[in-house]
């Protein structure tokens, strides 16, 4: 992966790039003027993607630098636990094996500091989520580009309202692209947070996940192979 600035792109107009990623509330008016509201909902949608782009941008900033310490930390306990130990048996520095095992440990809880918040894996996946999403945007302008030109030049195909309606429909698409980028994040962050070490610490805390379902209704254990069921004794009918 290349290399990311550290200088963020300028962010929407308007846009509050510290909220979370609610959605902003869909501008209504008057259909009097079809032209003039749809491109107010197009920059409507470009402002909203733009904001979801640079929120994944800023957010992968403060995870891209800890993360970077936290494997230099890795580096270095590993090296100088490796080489503490050789130097204390060639004599050049005495007694500081100590040292070197002291090293391994702080590289090992760096390495596991990083693997536990996930911070290299999140922010890697804020510039792939940034990255789909302005890639999808650039799409987006190009599609509106041609619509524009289409209804320009003319001669426009189907009635007025069919291009309105196509219009609408490249916008909702668009809209739905972004919407699914982020789930797929989402899910791939809550697939990394329930393969990790949080469900012991939401234990911990007294929320325990829920217990899958028991393969024996019946509550019995099963048998071992080889072995029998023990059926219950059956009286005998009773003589008339």
């Amino acid at each position: 992966m290349s290399q990311q600035p550290e200088m963020q792109p300028p962010g929407p107009p308007g846009g509050d790039v510290t909220r979370d990623l609610t959605g902003t509330p869909f501008p209504l008016g008057d259909w009097g003027e079809p032209a003039e509201r749809l491109d107010e909902l197009y920059r409507w949608v470009e402002t909203n993607a733009l904001r979801t782009a640079e929120w994944y941008l800023s957010d992968r900033v403060w995870k891209r630098r800890s993360a970077r310490i936290l494997r230099i930390g890795t580096a270095v306990g590993v090296i100088a636990g490796a080489a503490l130990p050789l130097l204390d048996l060639t004599g050049v520095a005495e007694g500081t094996a100590g040292w070197g095992y002291l090293s391994l440990l702080l590289g090992a809880a760096c390495m596991a500091c990083d693997r536990y918040f996930g911070l290299t894996s999140g922010w890697i996946r804020d510039v792939a989520t940034a990255q789909a999403v302005q890639r999808r945007l650039q799409a987006l302008q190009f599609d509106w580009a041609s619509e524009s030109v289409r209804e320009v030049l003319g001669p426009t195909e189907g009635t007025a309202s069919e291009a309105a309606e196509r219009c609408l429909g490249v916008l909702r698409r668009f809209s739905e692209d972004v919407t699914e980028l982020v789930r797929a994040e989402t899910a791939d962050w809550m697939v990394e947070f329930r393969s990790g070490p949080a469900p012991l610490a939401l234990q911990s805390v007294g929320v325990v996940p829920a217990r899958a379902e028991s393969s024996h209704p019946s509550g019995r254990f099963p048998l071992p192979p080889g072995t029998r069921p023990n059926m219950p004794r059956q009286r005998p009918p009773e003589t008339r």
